[in-house]
């Protein structure tokens, strides 16, 4: 493995890490879920990096995709019954 292949596992790992921590930190639940998806994807990116194809088309479109549209609506059906904003 070449020098640049080790500094973008690198970057990954701190990416994957960092988004992870941001979904737990972060206090309005709308950037929490988008931070999610995010997360899922890069998720999906460092399956790749580790030559499993299949994995990370399945935790691109079940992982990212779904379950984000999933946790969309869900805090949308929120603030609409509460009224308010939900944090």
């Amino acid at each position: 493995m070449s020098w640049v292949e080790w500094a973008f596992d690198g970057v990954l790992l701190l990416g994957v890490v960092g988004l992870a921590f941001g979904v737990l930190v972060v206090r309005d639940l709308y950037h929490s879920v988008i931070l999610f998806i995010a997360f899922g994807l890069l998720l999906a990116l460092g399956w790749v990096r580790l030559g499993a194809a299949d994995i990370a088309l399945a935790e691109a479109a079940i992982g990212a995709g779904l379950t984000g549209v999933l946790l969309l609506d869900a805090l949308h059906a929120m603030r609409v019954r509460g009224g308010g904003r939900v944090t």
